[in-house]
């Protein structure tokens, strides 16, 4: 199983759609939707997360790679399957930014190892407080790429609080790489530094909330 993620890796790095896909629909004969998830998917994606952070891919070929892994297995695992894991609601947005591909990254990791979550694009303080509210989210997944909407997550924290909501707050981009305390300082409850690490780290939060 390991050479065959290893391969499915290649065709997601040559941006081989029509590969991944063929690659998948033959996986899927002798392992299940899950399984082929688990065992196939995610550690292609996590592999392709370590290289980029070594120098060795393209930011682009991270993006796409979890594009074309996200429609895949919304093929295999659409919204409302039960095979989806199981976790309380979850969300994820962009503060303040116009800056939009890492949280895109992201999120489809996170769709393509299993979880289903809302997107809520670019938002402002209080809009995100209002969503998280209306839709009762429990682990909500901030990106930021400047500085002074880095900042703001500590207003969203605050505004959530004095709602009497309570919500895992996770943050990511590149004012948080830069200072690894600086989400300490916003009050979140966790960072990550990658898109491979926010899956594993959004897996370690749902263990705790279950």
């Amino acid at each position: 199983m390991a050479e065959l993620s290893e391969q499915f890796e290649e065709a997601l790095l040559a941006l081989d759609r029509l590969k991944a896909r063929q690659m998948v629909e033959e996986a899927a004969t002798r392992l299940t939707a899950l399984e082929l998830v688990e065992l196939m998917v995610v550690p292609a994606l996590t592999r392709i997360g370590i290289r980029w952070e070594a120098g060795e891919t393209d930011l682009s070929q991270v993006y796409m790679s979890g594009r074309i892994c996200e429609e895949l297995v919304d093929r295999l695992l659409p919204p409302g399957d039960p095979q989806r894991t199981d976790q309380p609601p979850m969300a994820i947005a962009s503060l303040d930014d116009y800056h939009l591909l890492g949280k895109r990254i992201v999120y489809a990791m996170l769709r393509a190892a299993g979880f289903d979550l809302r997107d809520y694009g670019r938002v402002t303080a209080e809009e995100v407080i209002a969503k998280v509210k209306a839709d009762r989210i429990k682990v909500l997944l901030l990106s930021t790429l400047m500085l002074n909407s880095a900042l703001h997550v500590a207003g969203v924290v605050d505004g959530l609080k004095a709602s009497g909501l309570d919500v895992k707050v996770v943050v990511g981009g590149a004012p948080f790489n830069f200072d690894d305390q600086l989400w300490r300082e916003v009050k979140a409850d966790a960072t990550a530094v990658s898109a491979a690490e926010a899956v594993n780290l959004v897996r370690s939060i749902m263990e705790e909330l279950s």
